[in-house]
């Protein structure tokens, strides 16, 4: 299906409309002069753990451990990744450095 460019600019806008209110819905929800419910710190401290824990279920869930490479770049990679955020405490680097160290090992190791 091809847009024309009105449909396209209409959907551009649309777009950017429905994500500015999505990030500027907390601020009215919950103004910097009130205290913020228990229940949203809450969840500030805990999504962020629950979101790799799905990503992580979520990019395994295909791995064979009985046929193909046996799962055994995933298992150095997730090993890599972790090495390294334990080490720089730094989550670009330790999931970009980790997904380009298992693009090599999918591709000139295994």
């Amino acid at each position: 299906m091809i847009l024309t460019t009105k449909e396209a600019l209409i959907l551009l806008a649309f777009i950017a409309l429905t994500t500015f209110a999505t990030r500027a819905t907390p601020f009215f929800l919950f103004p910097p002069h009130k205290k913020t419910p228990a229940f949203v710190e809450y969840l500030g401290k805990m999504l962020p753990y629950a979101t790799i824990g799905m990503l992580v279920v979520y990019c395994l869930k295909d791995v064979s451990l009985f046929s193909g490479s046996h799962g055994i770049p995933e298992a150095i990679a997730m090993i890599a990744i972790s090495l390294v955020h334990i080490w720089k405490h730094n989550i670009l680097l330790s999931v970009g450095g980790g997904t380009l160290f298992y693009m090599f090992l999918v591709q000139y190791v295994f």
